[in-house]
């Protein structure tokens, strides 16, 4: 369906249509149209992960630098002791994701935004896709498989670098 222009939307000084007039320029149209609506589903993430990412840091940083030594606390020991706990490591982990998908969703918009040809930004998108899934990955695996309490090859804790609920275990 062709849009008609509208001749009142014609600046008179320069002779170019006002934005908004109805007509788009072809250089600017996908070549294909959705009918889903992803887009607005992206839009809608976008707030929510934002607003719970905001919960989510201030409740972190309030935690690990204003209570307790502030910190001159934050050591091996201390994330030791926060991911011996299953709340912290959700929390952490909630953290990651969320921050990562709404990264990545930013990323994607600015792509499609900003990216002319399709090569391109397909290209763009898959190292987009791939580099966010590496680090979700990696960050899951350190957060659930951390082990504080290190041991030589006879079994034994290692001195001056196991947190001291370790030495209990």
């Amino acid at each position: 369906m062709a849009t008609q222009a509208n001749p009142e939307a014609v600046l008179p000084a320069q002779g170019i249509e006002a934005p908004r007039s109805g007509r788009i320029d072809p250089k600017y149209l996908r070549s294909r149209t959705s009918r889903s609506n992803f887009e607005m589903m992206a839009w809608v993430f976008m707030r929510v992960s934002g607003a719970a990412l905001v919960v989510l840091i201030f409740v972190h940083l309030w935690v690990n630098l204003m209570v307790g030594d502030g910190i001159h606390q934050i050591d091996f020991s201390f994330v030791a002791g926060k991911w011996a706990n299953p709340v912290w490591q959700f929390w952490d982990l909630t953290m990651l994701w969320l921050a990562m998908l709404h990264g990545t969703n930013g990323m994607r918009t600015i792509i499609n935004d900003y990216a002319e040809k399709d090569s391109t930004r397909a290209w763009l998108k898959a190292i987009l896709y791939l580099s966010a899934a590496v680090i979700i990955i990696l960050g899951t695996m350190v957060i659930f498989t951390f082990e504080p309490c290190l041991t030589d090859e006879a079994g034994n804790l290692l001195e001056g670098v196991a947190p001291e609920f370790c030495h209990g275990v």
